[in-house]
């Protein structure tokens, strides 16, 4: 199979499987959600004359970061579909043994995966994002900035949102690569997205915990991080590219060394 067969044959996979369906559908309303309920609490406060803090920019990015779970899901359920059993009417085997027949190179099988992942999480990330600050520009209305001036001032932050939101994506997808199930990757993932981020609390322990790839690739779009002496967005981005590349690396030895 070419290599633009393989990655449409992963992304035909991945829209297939129900939990990724979910996860993507709950991400973007859990997003929106969260987004809606912060605009009009501003959007009270503004009407009952609190001075404007300059939060109206910035709130529907800063309130996108919980809805990387999504695209966590993505990441993990990409590869781990791979190795779960199939009920006994599809014969109980696992799938990896037929994608491998179908695509016998394992460095191309995991290229396409990965290239698939960019693309779907990617599509993800730019709808929901975009959903999140289009509905609060809305929701705001003459109480609002005017939609130019908004993209004006954010600049290239959504699309470091995007960023952050694809390596997560791929850093989730290299930990299940090595793990071979979606079980602890899936926990560890979202406890420390949704419950208590142990990385943040690091922040306050180490500097040196600036440099892990959640809380360097938060600086790509996040204002008001509440920790000190972080890392400007373009360093965030490049700690956080090198975290998933070193990761996928290993991935990739892991993967070509050991039995499917």
């Amino acid at each position: 199979m070419s290599g633009y067969g393989a990655v449409g044959a992963e992304l035909r996979k991945l829209v297939t499987l129900p939990s990724a369906l979910v996860a993507t559908a709950l991400g973007t309303v859990f997003t929106l959600g969260v987004t809606a309920m912060s605009v009009g609490r501003l959007r009270d406060r503004l009407d009952a004359g609190a001075p404007d803090d300059g939060s109206r920019l910035d709130l529907a990015l800063n309130m996108s970061a919980p809805g990387v779970i999504s695209v966590i899901v993505l990441g993990i359920v990409i590869i781990s579909s791979e190795y779960a059993v199939n009920g006994k009417d599809a014969g109980g085997g696992r799938q990896i043994p037929v994608t491998l027949t179908a695509v016998p190179r394992r460095g191309r099988l995991l290229a396409a995966k990965a290239v698939a992942l960019v693309l779907a999480s990617g599509a993800v990330a730019a709808v929901t994002i975009g959903g999140a600050i289009l509905m609060s520009r809305v929701m705001l209305g003459d109480r609002g900035t005017p939609m130019g001036e908004v993209v004006a001032a954010l600049g290239w932050r959504p699309a470091g949102a995007v960023a952050y939101w694809v390596l997560t994506a791929l850093i989730a997808f290299a930990v299940t690569v090595m793990t071979r199930s979606g079980i602890v990757p899936m926990v560890a993932f979202i406890a420390n997205t949704t419950l208590v981020s142990v990385t943040f609390l690091l922040t306050k322990v180490t500097p040196l915990a600036r440099y892990l790839p959640d809380v360097a690739g938060a600086q790509m779009f996040a204002t008001g991080y509440p920790a000190e002496s972080m890392v400007e967005p373009l360093t965030g981005a490049f700690v956080m590219a090198g975290w998933a590349v070193a990761l996928l690396a290993v991935a990739v030895t892991v993967f070509l060394r050991r039995d499917a």
